[in-house]
């Protein structure tokens, strides 16, 4: 879920289909000709472009392409989990950006992964593998060490699970990941970011070097949106990560180091005992 670069077009020109979560609906982008738009509920998740798979119009998805363009030099495939599928928007740009790439993805709602392969078909050349799965329950089937990226983009009912924001979470997190491999989470909050706050404590307790991504605006907690988190046991590019998005159509700023420990403000690491669901965006999120 996330604001996009342009606006897309109406829902009269649209393909509504009933999945597991919900009323799904791939509503065409009238400024590009194969590109779609997909809502759940009414609540944009992802944007696709089939003839420009590297094209990322949501401003949380564009901040994770800038991640996916900085944890490693240009080209180099990456192993990649991708926790949430949605219309497998951040996969097509790995496969597209870093071609020999090779993605796990772990969405659980199986008719929208099938609305998705029908409407929207993945190049059948990209290795991409789909698992329907809780994503918990999919991460946990990854072999230990495999991955060089884990990116958490997982909501229900525009709300991430509780299961998906906890240090046990994490564990398996680390587990799944190779030394030196990054961690990324598209996180979802407003006032008073009490969410957002224990997710980046958390993280703290997994990782020795974090960076929180955002709207400034959201970051002063004037607004509901969404944070992009990275993290990993190496430095982190944030210099380059910092150009980059400050260079967006939509120019975020990114937190890292006393600054985002100075945010934090002594927030509680979440464990699996304390763990709540992300807050519920407002209605006029998506109007």
């Amino acid at each position: 879920m996330g604001r996009r670069k342009r606006a897309g077009g109406g829902h009269g020109d649209a393909v509504v289909e009933v999945v597991d979560g919900g009323t799904a609906e791939l509503v065409v982008d009238p400024e590009r000709a194969r590109a779609w738009t997909l809502l759940i509920d009414g609540a944009p998740q992802s944007h696709v472009d089939l003839d420009d798979p590297a094209y990322l119009s949501f401003e949380y998805q564009r901040r994770l392409g800038h991640v996916i363009d900085v944890v490693a030099p240009p080209g180099r495939p990456l192993r990649v989990v991708h926790l949430g599928g949605g219309a497998f928007t951040l996969a097509r740009y790995v496969a597209a950006t870093r071609p020999r790439s090779t993605q796990q993805v772990v969405e659980r709602d199986e008719a929208l992964v099938r609305m998705v392969r029908t409407r929207l078909p993945l190049d059948p050349a990209a290795r991409i593998r789909v698992r329907t799965a809780d994503a918990r329950a999919g991460l946990a089937k990854v072999a230990d060490g495999w991955a060089d990226l884990v990116i958490a983009d997982v909501f229900s009912g525009a709300r991430t699970p509780a299961h998906l924001t906890s240090g046990e979470f994490l564990a398996e997190v680390t587990r799944a990941l190779r030394p030196g491999g990054h961690y990324a989470a598209n996180l979802a909050d407003g006032p008073p970011l009490a969410h957002v706050r224990a997710q980046v404590a958390t993280a703290a307790t997994a990782f020795a070097h974090l960076a929180l991504a955002a709207d400034p605006t959201v970051l002063r907690g004037r607004r509901f949106g969404n944070a992009v988190l990275l993290a990993s046991d190496a430095e982190l590019p944030v210099a380059e990560l910092t150009r980059r998005i400050a260079g967006d159509p939509f120019a975020g700023r990114v937190e890292h180091g006393r600054a985002l420990a100075d945010f934090t403000g002594g927030a509680a690491p979440v464990s699996d005992a304390s763990a709540k669901d992300s807050p519920a965006p407002p209605a006029e999120v998506f109007r």
